[in-house]
């Protein structure tokens, strides 16, 4: 394997971090549930779901913002449909995030009661 095809994906990742603080804040809510479900051991099936949670926030919010790049470049002046293209990606990240939410109530809830 050529270690070669790690190099643009890394300098995405590197870009993401410096453009993105929310990206941030997602990997710190992410450690956050991860430990949680780790102290009170839930189940192999049970880290899936949380496990594709976490992934979806991650992907979704690494997606909106190449999409707002996207957006910036083709245009610099205020569009509508720039707005829309730049809400819409950030309202796939809300869902996601909704999503990841709901996954970890249903999941740890039933650990605490």
């Amino acid at each position: 394997m050529n270690p070669d095809r790690f190099k643009h994906p890394l300098q995405g990742l590197f870009q993401l971090f410096k453009k993105d603080r929310k990206f941030l804040l997602h990997l710190i809510f992410a450690a956050a549930a991860i430990c949680i479900c780790a102290a009170v051991n839930i189940t192999a099936v049970e880290w899936l779901f949380i496990i594709t949670a976490v992934f979806l926030v991650l992907i979704t919010e690494t997606i909106n913002s190449a999409i707002e790049y996207t957006v910036d470049l083709v245009t610099g002046d205020y569009h509508i449909l720039a707005r829309y293209a730049k809400d819409i990606a950030a309202a796939a990240v809300l869902l996601a995030s909704v999503y990841a939410v709901i996954v970890g109530m249903v999941i740890l809830i039933p650990y605490f009661y």
